[in-house]
């Protein structure tokens, strides 16, 4: 029976993801050190997971529309699952690497689907409303994921962290099965030919998916580089994950923001506009700052701008594709995410989050000035 889907079940598969991510990163450093490779190297399994995550979005958009959203979620969660439960139990960086390879496409799956189901059951303002809704529960996300990640690191390393993520993805993946509705209205026909090349030459597609992947550059480099900024300024694993609650009450602060003047209908350009500024502002202080613990005041700029530019970059970004919502979404998925992963694999290269911040700040004052 086609429903709508429950708003706390559809926070939740949207938090999921970034809950994966932040709870690792301040594992990062005990994986260096337990296998025995570089911070660089150990950086490189983000780049490598958004890489990953990119290929997961197209399949199980595509699978959303050809299946049903209810049955691609349950398969996806329980790839991630599986691959969770070889992170936890290997013993090799090799396999570690591979492991993130398959949880990150397996995950894939929360991103993509959740918000083509939010698309079956909403539209227009509402929509919007919808998604600024997650972006709130999205702010709470790096708040759990850095506190658990690093009190998990304190007591046990990088192998408490891989557990945990294995029991949190079982308890999903039950969750789903008793909760999950399915929300499409119709099966469609696939054309992804056509529809790959119309989204191709869709300058708004581009200009959105470009915007989606600077900010999440910005927001993950410090996820990616935090916790090595951390220990050069002779701080823990700990108390880098103390540091998620500066980032998720940034976040939250932007998603209110972005909420209330939604309400006062202030206009979508003039809030990319505001979050530019913001990030920018953040940016340079950040870059300022970057031999003190101080960093983190400007930081907190940094993922307001997030809060704010996130749900109304995607709210409208498929407007013109309502009728292959999965596909679309996954193609657009693709994109953005392929640039991330390849930004984060510069990041991880670069290790100066100051000088991350500043250039993404640049690049997308130059996206929003060349885009109508």
């Amino acid at each position: 029976m086609n429903t709508k889907p429950s708003l706390l079940l559809m926070v939740v598969m949207l938090m999921f993801p970034q809950i994966v991510e932040t709870i690792y990163s301040p594992a990062l450093g005990s994986i260096a050190k337990s296998f025995s490779v570089s911070d660089s190297q150990a950086a490189q399994t983000l780049s490598v997971y958004f890489l990953a995550f990119a290929i997961g979005v197209v399949v199980w958009g595509v699978m959303a529309d050809k299946l049903g959203r209810r049955p691609t979620m349950i398969i996806g969660l329980f790839v991630y699952g599986c691959a969770s439960l070889a992170a936890m139990q290997t013993q090799s960086f090799a396999l570690v690497m591979i492991a993130r390879v398959f949880s990150a496409f397996g995950i894939a799956v929360g991103s993509v689907v959740t918000q083509t189901m939010l698309r079956d059951a909403f539209s227009g303002e509402e929509l919007g409303k919808v998604f600024s809704l997650m972006g709130v529960g999205i702010a709470i996300s790096p708040v759990l994921g850095m506190l658990l990640g690093g009190q998990l690191t304190a007591i046990g390393g990088h192998h408490y962290v891989f557990m945990a993520l294995f029991v949190m993805a079982l308890l999903l993946f039950l969750y789903n099965i008793f909760k999950l509705p399915e929300t499409q209205k119709d099966s469609q026909r696939l054309q992804l030919g056509s529809l790959s090349v119309r989204m191709l030459k869709d300058s708004h597609i581009w200009m959105s998916a470009l915007l989606v992947a600077l900010y999440n550059i910005a927001l993950f480099s410090y996820y990616q580089l935090g916790a090595f900024t951390f220990k050069e300024l002779g701080f823990s694993s700990a108390q880098f994950g103390y540091s998620g609650i500066v980032l998720g009450l940034g976040t939250l602060l932007g998603s209110c923001l972005n909420k209330t003047l939604l309400s006062k209908q202030v206009s979508q350009r003039s809030l990319l506009w505001v979050s530019a500024v913001l990030l920018n502002i953040g940016a340079i202080g950040v870059y300022t700052l970057f031999d003190s613990i101080r960093f983190l005041a400007p930081m907190l700029l940094v993922v307001m701008s997030f809060g704010i530019a996130i749900p109304n970059v995607l709210s409208v970004a498929l407007v013109d594709y309502k009728q292959q919502a999965g596909s679309s979404g996954a193609l657009f998925g693709l994109l953005y995410y392929l640039l991330i992963g390849g930004g984060l694999a510069l990041a991880g290269e670069i290790q100066n989050l100051g000088e991350v911040l500043v250039v993404c700040g640049v690049l997308i004052v130059l996206v929003m000035l060349s885009r109508r």
